[in-house]
């Protein structure tokens, strides 16, 4: 669905993207995780054709992104921070704004606030919306008119645990039904809960990509098994089978309340990778 070969864009001297290599696979969910500044706003604006590259192939649907029609277009669902909500419209005109544009019925629309939790607040002004019911409106408007690929920027930002969770839910809803969905995200948990595959993003390079899992286990130096025990206290054990008989003894005596590999977080990964945090500013 989206192929790029050595993609750079510079503003001025300052190089945003050096040389970015990626693909991303119908119906899957791929993320660019960085810190904030890294890029990865601009990257999703050159993906959607507002922003044209310095150098380097983007190709979407096949197709060079600077040659894509309206239509082409049309397959596109795009949630960003600078594209808000109408504060004085209501949900249901809010959304009624963008099913025109695209011919959709007035019905999927009701359907699309009944599936996001906002059915009962149909009739409320944006303004009287909590951040987290914001952030589902904006995602139902990047989705109602059955787009082939949805582009997310910090879908989440801001978001308490619970609103994080609902739109969580509606991302991996649009995937089930065959979305293919690039999003950014500094946020390490929601890369690791979300992708099938991630792009770790630092000064404008690719630093390391695969699945989260993989990634994680493939910097995973300590391999030590860690213990908690009923009696409070903590043990450290090699990952080998010579503590196989160990645990199986504190098992078996009741002792074991806790277990735990010591592979890293992605965020411990991006920090061995380039001594900074994810929550960063670049």
């Amino acid at each position: 669905m989206i192929k790029c070969k050595g993609l750079c864009k510079k503003f001025g001297d300052k190089k945003v993207l050096d040389g970015l290599d990626l693909e991303v696979r119908k119906g899957s969910i791929v993320g660019l995780l960085g810190p904030s500044g890294a890029g990865k706003t601009t990257m999703i604006k050159i993906l959607t054709g507002q922003l044209d590259s310095t150098s380097g192939s983007v190709m979407v649907f096949g197709k060079n992104v600077k040659s894509l029609t309206g239509e082409d277009k049309k397959k596109f669902g795009i949630m960003m921070d600078n594209f808000g909500v109408y504060e004085r419209f209501s949900c249901m005109d809010n959304l009624m704004i963008y099913a025109d544009i695209y011919g959709v019925k007035k019905a999927t629309v009701n359907k699309t606030l009944d599936d996001i939790g906002l059915g009962d607040a149909k009739r409320k002004p944006a303004s009287a919306l909590s951040k987290g019911m914001k952030a589902r409106l904006r995602l139902a408007r990047a989705f109602i008119h059955d787009p082939e690929i949805i582009f997310l920027d910090e879908p989440t930002s801001g978001l308490d645990p619970q609103s994080m969770k609902s739109v969580h839910k509606i991302i991996m809803d649009k995937k089930a039904e065959g979305c293919t969905i690039f999003l950014t995200t500094h946020n390490m948990e929601e890369a690791s809960k979300l992708c099938d595959e991630i792009f770790l993003l630092n000064e404008g390079k690719i630093v390391e990509r695969g699945k989260p899992e993989d990634i994680c286990r493939r910097y995973n130096r300590l391999k030590k098994i860690r213990i908690h025990l009923t009696d409070g206290s903590d043990m450290e054990l090699s990952a080998g089978g010579e503590s196989a008989t160990r645990i199986s003894d504190l098992l078996l005596e009741g002792r074991l309340e806790t277990i735990h590999s010591t592979e890293p977080t992605l965020e411990t990964v991006f920090l061995e990778l380039t001594g900074r945090g994810l929550q960063e500013a670049g």
